[in-house]
This record gives C-alpha cells, structure tokens and sequence, in this order.
C-alpha cells in the first residue's frame, strides 16, 4: 500500500490535535547482507610443487635401482660380447645374460611400478581437487540462493522502513473537558497554541485566546488565520479597553459578581466573606444606577460612596445623577459600620478606576472565529492581571447564560499564563467550560500550590511541556511516572534548537475593522501551504529539513526523570490522558510545520499499527503474502481539496 501523507487523510472534529509522534512501525534492517564470495581455487587441478617433490622422493628411491639395472644392463652386455667372441662358453654366458638381464628387467619393473605410484597420487589427487572444487562451487551456489533470499527479505524490509509514515498525529478525544498545559517556554506554547488552533479553526470551530503571557504567543495563529480568509480580532490591553464589550449584556447581579473579582485579585487574604461583602456594595450601587450602568458610573458612585473627591465634578461630567447622589449617600446606615463601608468603596474604586473605559467607544465588530485578547507587556502588572481577571470572569457569565454547544470543543476558549489568575476564578471557567461544553485550554507557567491542585483535576488531559525548575520537574516526574521511556527525534532537538523568536508583539485589529465586511477569499486557503508560508515555524522547518535530512530516521529514548524534563526540547509535549485501555502516556512534538512533512499523517500511531496487524492476519487467513506497505489508516477518507476557514460557521 502506498504511503499516506497529510493530505491523504481530514482532520477530525471530534478529535484535539496536541502534536506529532515519531514512531516507525517497521525498524531499520541495517546494511545489506554481505554477498558470497568464492573461495579462490589454484588454476591448476594439483599444486605443482606437490607434484615437484613427490616425483623428485620417486626419483630418489629409484635412483639405486636404476643404478642396478643400469650396472645388470651393461654386465649382460659384456657377458653376451664375451660370449660371441667365444671368450667365455656359451653355456656360461647364457647363464650370465639371463641372470643380469633378469634382474635388470626386474629393476625396470620396480622402476616404472613407482612411477604408476607416482601417477596414481597425483590422479588422487586431481580426483579430492575435483571433489572439492565440486563441493565448494555447490556450496557458494546455495549460499548465494540464500544471499539473494535474504537480499530479497532485505529489501523489502528496506523498502517498507524508507516509506513507512514516521509522524502520528497525537490527539485526545474531545470528551476531554479540558486540557492543561504545565510548564513550557513562550516558543514552546506558541507551537503548541498555533498547533492546536489551526486544527481547530479548520474543522470549523471557533477560538478565543486570552493571552496573559505578555509574549504574543499566538502571533503565528493569527497569521495563519488571515492567510485562511479569516479576518482576527485582536484586543491589545488596556489601549483597546475603550473597544471592548465583553459584558456590556450583562446583568447587574453578574456585573457585580465580575466587577467583585476583578477587585480581588490585590487582595493578600482572598475570603468568600470578603467577595460576598464587595458584591452586596455593588450591587446595591448598581440598583441605584440601573441596568444600563457603565463602569464609569460605578466609580463614580463609589466615589461618592466612599467621599472621595467632589462629586460635582461627576456630576457635571453626567456620570451621576443628583437623584442618584442622594439615593447613594443612604444606602448605608451611619456610625460604626459606615466607616467599614467607606475604606471598602475606596478600595473598591481604587482597583475598577483601571477598567474605567471600558467599552466607550464599543462599536459593532464583523464576525471572527478567531478572537485574541492580550495585554500589552509595556503595561503595569498589576493592571494586566486586573484586566485578565476581568476577562476570564466576565467569559466565565457569558458561558454560565449560554446554552450547552451541540458540538464540544466547537468553540475553545485558550488561557495562556493561567497561574496568574486566582484559584477560584479558574475553578468558575473550568465549571462554565464544562457546563457549556466548551473546550478549555490552560497553560501554566510553573507549577504553583494553586496550579497542582488543579492540575488534571475532572475529566482533563495533562500535557507537560520543558520544566526549567527542579522542584516542578520532579512532581512533573511523579505525575507521568518514572517507569515510561519515551522516544525522541533528533529532528525535534534540531529545529528546536534552532529557536524561534517572540520579537513584537500583537498588532491591534479592532480598531481598523469594519461594520460589515465579512466577505473573504477563501479561494487559496490551504492548511499546509499556510503554515509553510506564514507562520515561523514553517520556514524555520523549511531550512531546517534541508540542513539536516541526514537526522530524519534518529531518535533516542529517554526515562522520565526530572533532570530529563528540565533538558526537553522546546516543542515536546508529553501527553498524559486517561482511556478505556489505561491511562496513555506520549511524547509529541508541537511544531506545526511537521505536518508539512511528506512523512505525516493524521492518523494515531496505536490505531495504524492495529490495522496494519488486523490486514497481517487477514492476509495469513487468506493463505497470501501480506503487502510489504500495509502501513495506512483505513477509512481516513478523502484528501480535502482546499481549507474554508469560514464553512461551518
């Protein structure tokens, strides 16, 4: 089966995309079987040499034969001349010739007797060399046929690791409530946000970031939005404070309750009495100045309340009614408990004067499915964390009055930095989150008392992110557990190594959008173009991929230890979430670009892997060779021809 690439396979809208996995189903072979080779064999049948030395030891046995025989040829000789010159009787010289010459002939026969002994050797000796050269040739002849076997296995098994999908997709079902996020740098929650975010906008949801970092973390999102045809809408606080409506609708008991918090994020010693008292002198001010009540008004009133000032400097303004002057001056009764009142409006008007321009100049702002609200880094700390608190309690209402989404995770609510808010303000959105059925995202940037007692609490997914303190890392460790190894990519260490930046910071859309526009191109709106061409980590990645492709198929594995998780690399997320199976425990790496990677897909590693054994037992069944690259998700469904950042609205 051929490969599957990104766009071989459609996002998910039941399913939250936190990363990329590297895993490879089939392992590296390694070299390729060594070939065969032949033993050489002499060119001669037998060793010269050989041959040499034993006819040389024949001839040295031989040679006092041959002396006798050479001594008996030439003595029958004379004794024949002897004879015929009648020297010597012929009776006697018969007697002689036939004696010498016998024994000449019997030395010949010894003679040539060695010498067939001498050839029969060497032909033995031919004959074991024609023996083995038979049987080394057979031999190598199998050795090759099971070279050429295990060459065949071997590229096969090559072929199917050089093409398998070494990126899953890392993803929790969307029955999830909520996920947090502990840990991480801004580099690293950028990826993550810009992961997360793109995913969700292109299954058709719609997103609100508030981004209390201070680090414009989500900068890549927005430009990656735009260039889908969305046009954001982004809040810079507290200079797009006049802007912004967030519960303008709201009625006055949950204004007092929103205004009441917002107060208490200066407070050293946080009580339900403190908030309860707060809200009973807010609402009564907002009974006075009636439901349509500005912030304005109400610290005007507070002002008054409070004697703070000179009211008719309120009045003139038209902030506060005559009528409204007197009704405040007896809301309260006088002597003792008057003067509790008093430092209590003060304070109270002390902290809301931040919010005072609140909604102003609000105007009616086209439709986004991509909000972010973030507070300026040049702003005070204390006035940002007064304007986060406000948001968050005042989504928190909007949530609590809107009915139950159909669809989780339609829309998702991410709050970057959420250690800065009080502990109670984060329990009210986890309950609104969940009431509603909105998906929730918390990222924390150490684990603070308020954070662990939180961390993962209800029906949430864990993710930890790089822990620079040691004491976090540890309960991090504790958390996970030490017994899990978990494999990183060197390409993950690569690129991020390489950093990306957070220079700037958010460029304020409100002010320049338009009543009415809300026609856009969405003709070139594709999801993996757009993160390659706008977002940086898609052109870090880029370069990177290019530099380093001789690291794509490296990985190490590593123990969960606290010393590991302060050593993380930037965009690694271990992801932690509970299963009918088991509690899962994975390693991803939020980089968006990788799903750019030619290698990506959206399908989970367990998933594919159990239908590549499931098709592998079917092929047994079926009594055939498996296909070497049954490595696909099946019913993945078609490749999405473009991404319409603005269907399903």
């Amino acid at each position: 089966m051929a490969d599957v690439h990104p766009e071989h396979a459609q996002l998910q809208a039941d399913r939250i995309y936190l990363g990329w996995q590297y895993a490879l189903l089939h392992p590296d072979p390694g070299p390729a079987p060594k070939r065969p080779s032949p033993v050489e064999s002499p060119t001669e049948p037998v060793d010269p040499e050989w041959v040499r030395r034993e006819r040389l030891n024949e001839d040295l046995l031989n040679r006092p034969v041959k002396i006798v025989r050479a001594f008996m040829a030439a003595l029958a000789t004379l004794i024949l001349v002897l004879g015929l010159t009648e020297m010597l009787s012929w009776s006697f010289a018969a007697v002689g010739v036939i004696a010498a010459g016998g024994i000449a002939v019997f030395c010949s026969y010894a003679v040539h007797q060695g010498d067939r002994a001498v050839r029969h050797r060497i032909r033995e000796r031919e004959v074991a060399g024609d023996r083995l050269r038979e049987e080394r040739d057979r031999e190598l002849f199998a050795a090759q046929e099971e070279h050429a076997a295990r060459y065949r296995e071997w590229a096969e098994k090559k072929e199917r690791h050089d093409r398998q999908l070494t990126w899953y997709a890392v993803a929790v079902p969307d029955e999830i409530d909520r996920i947090d996020v502990a840990g991480g740098t801004l580099p690293g929650w950028s990826a993550l946000i810009t992961l997360l975010g793109a995913t969700r906008l292109y299954s058709g949801g719609h997103l609100t970031v508030l981004d209390l970092s201070e680090g414009a973390i989500a900068k890549d999102l927005i430009e990656l939005a735009r260039r889908g045809g969305d046009d954001p809408l982004v809040w810079v606080l507290p200079t797009d404070l006049p802007r912004l409506d967030l519960g303008a609708t709201l009625a006055p008991e949950a204004f007092a309750d929103v205004l009441a918090h917002v107060v208490s994020v200066s407070e050293e010693h946080h009580t339900t009495r403190d908030l309860s008292f707060d809200n009973a002198i807010l609402e009564r001010v907002l009974e006075v100045l009636g439901e349509s009540a500005t912030i304005n008004q109400v610290t005007a009133a507070l002002r008054a309340l409070a004697q703070v000032g000179d009211p008719r400097e309120d009045l003139r303004c038209g902030l506060i009614t005559a009528t409204q002057l007197d009704r405040i001056g007896t809301l309260f009764g006088r002597g003792v408990s008057d003067r509790v009142v008093i430092e209590r409006a003060w304070a109270l008007e002390s902290q809301l004067r931040k919010l005072e321009t609140l909604g102003s100049e609000a105007v009616r702002l086209p439709p986004a499915r991509l909000r972010v609200v973030s507070m300026d880094r040049q702003a005070g700390v204390f006035g940002n964390r007064v304007l986060g608190t406000y948001v968050a309690t005042a989504l928190t209402h909007i949530l609590r009055q809107s009915p139950a989404s159909e669809r989780p995770w339609y829309h998702t609510i991410i709050v970057a930095g959420a250690d800065k808010l009080r502990g109670d303000v984060l329990d009210r959105l986890m309950d609104a989150c969940e009431t509603s059925r909105t998906g929730l995202v918390l990222t924390y940037r150490s684990l603070t008392p308020t954070v662990r007692e939180r961390l993962g609490r209800g029906h949430a997914a864990v993710t930890f992110m790089r822990l620079g303190n040691a004491e976090d890392a540890r309960i991090a460790s504790e958390h996970v557990g030490t017994e899990h190894r978990l494999e990183l990519a060197q390409l993950t260490e690569t690129i991020s190594a390489a950093g990306v930046g957070m220079d700037g910071g958010y460029i304020s859309t409100v002010g320049q959008a338009e009543e009415g526009d809300d026609e856009r191109d969405v003709s070139r709106a594709d999801l993996k173009e757009d993160i390659t061409f706008s977002t940086e980590w898609g052109r870090r990645a880029t370069k990177a991929m290019g530099e380093t492709e001789r690291v794509l198929h490296r990985s190490r594995e590593f123990l969960v230890e606290p010393h590991q998780l302060q050593q993380l690399p930037t965009t690694s997320v271990i992801v932690t979430d509970a299963t009918a199976q088991g509690r899962r425990v994975r390693l991803a790496d939020a980089n968006p670009a990788i799903l750019t990677f030619p290698k990506t897909t959206l399908g989970e590693f367990d998933e594919i892997k159990e239908a590549v054994l499931e098709r592998v037992q079917e092929s047994k069944a079926e009594s055939r060779e498996p296909s070497p690259f049954e490595d696909a998700p099946p019913n993945l469904g078609p490749p999405p021809a473009r991404l319409d950042w603005r269907r399903r609205q």
